[in-house]
């Protein structure tokens, strides 16, 4: 890939085999072209104002955001199984001991199993074309594709502008999910919602299970390019609980590709991307979780929305201090961004404030940092950062010495010792 070519002298043992989903080695970075404060447009952390913002913090607090608790999480990256699956699905029965032909009706067994061990489900290469609800009370859960990433695809095409009806009579045409199934529950709060859309209910796989692992699977929303570049959420992958872990997995769709959420607005929901692509055009990686994602690639696209697309957008509790960290990962553009560098690298996204406008300490107010990654051709260079989703609250930060990195009044988006193009200042006219 020639994204990776250009990389060849920046981060190339660390990013090379990302697209593999391999287990990345550490390379020389040459010098970052980021000199703290920045301004208040692309504001950048100094060595010791960086200091905190480290994968031990984002993932080492646990309970609530009022009483956090000290609980450090780092776990091993997931393995693809640890002797025989529990659970083989497959294209067909009996292929290599598949039991299943739908990934639905695996997770339903291993609910239904219980206990407190960890159960695997193998996913043999095919196309898999249904939703996955992943319901509270799971047992822990490790489901992986049993061949390449790009080979084990899940996939449906889900537009969030449909009406709560049309939604399950969709995604239920022969009844996958009924009364008394383990995912019944999760199906019917959205079948039964009053609203005039689905919203965030059109997402391919959905998970409110703890101590969830998926590894090695492409999952897609494949509305894509069949609608216009207007607000059509599709997620890809929807979770929503504490302890959640990516590794090797491909997740596309274009508004909304992976919302890393909190299902419970007062509680820390941790979660973990190890060596992933994640591509989309508008707030591709969204939501309130406490959120790492190492040696991952996240990729804009054009070929939907041909300027101003936007990759993070966190709604993190106002007091709390992390939110996402993007550490060692390859943020890049494809060919029409690069000809016309418009892309922003992420804003903050002002959930449920759009009649009152952003309040101070009262509204979310999304954290991020970028450290220590290659940002490639296709992005604003001297405003990276666009205004904030929902309430449009212009993107500022303070540059002034001794400022307080969690200013309810400011943005709190930062980078710190990046490079490529997009790293750099723009040069004056």
């Amino acid at each position: 890939m020639n994204v990776f070519r250009t990389m060849r002298t920046v981060v190339i043992a660390v990013l090379a085999v990302v697209a593999l989903g391999a287990a990345p080695a550490q390379a020389h970075q040459p010098p970052s072209p980021q000199v703290p404060p920045g301004t208040s447009t692309r504001p950048v952390l100094s060595q010791a104002e960086a200091r905190p913002f480290t994968v031990d913090n984002y993932l080492g607090w646990s309970g609530t955001y009022a009483a956090p608790v000290r609980d450090r999480w780092r776990p091993a990256p997931a393995v693809a199984h640890r002797g025989r699956p529990d659970f083989v699905v497959g294209p067909s029965i009996g292929a290599h001991g598949a039991r299943f032909t739908s990934v639905q009706a695996a997770v339903n067994a291993a609910f239904r199993a219980g206990g407190t061990r960890r159960l695997s489900i193998a996913v043999l290469p095919g196309t898999y074309t249904a939703t996955v609800f992943i319901p509270a009370g799971t047992p822990p859960l490790t489901l992986y594709g049993a061949g390449p990433a790009a080979d084990v695809r899940l996939e449906y095409s889900l537009d969030a502008t449909v009406t709560p009806a049309a939604w399950a009579a969709q995604v239920n045409p022969s009844g996958q999910y009924v009364a008394g199934d383990p995912a019944w529950d999760m199906f019917q709060s959205c079948a039964t919602r009053t609203s005039a859309t689905i919203g965030l209910c059109a997402t391919v796989v959905w998970a409110q299970s703890t101590d969830l692992q998926l590894r090695g699977l492409t999952i897609t929303n494949t509305l894509l390019d069949t609608v216009d570049r207007g607000t059509h959420q599709a997620l890809a992958l929807r979770t929503d609980a504490d302890r959640t872990q990516l590794d090797s997995m491909r997740l596309i769709s274009r508004q909304d590709t992976f919302m890393a959420n909190a299902n419970d607005t007062a509680s820390i929901a941790r979660v973990l991307v190890r060596g992933s692509f994640i591509e989309g055009d508008t707030d591709f990686v969204f939501g309130r979780a406490s959120a790492v994602f190492e040696h991952t690639r996240f990729h804009l696209v054009s070929t939907r929305k041909a300027s101003g697309g936007v990759i993070f957008a966190p709604n993190t509790a106002p007091a709390y201090p992390y939110g996402f960290l993007v550490l060692h990962c390859a943020i890049t553009a494809d060919a029409g961004y690069q000809a016309a560098p418009t892309g922003f690298l992420g804003r903050a996204w002002d959930q449920g404030a759009g009649a009152t406008g952003y309040l101070p300490g009262i509204t979310p107010n999304g954290q991020l940092v970028i450290r220590d990654s290659y940002e490639g051709p296709g992005f604003n260079q001297a405003t990276p950062w666009a205004p904030a989703a929902t309430t449009a609250r212009p993107f500022t930060a303070p540059v002034a010495e001794g400022r307080d990195l969690n200013n309810p009044n400011a943005n709190r988006l930062w980078e710190y010792r990046n490079v490529g193009q997009s790293a750099a200042p723009p040069v004056p006219a």
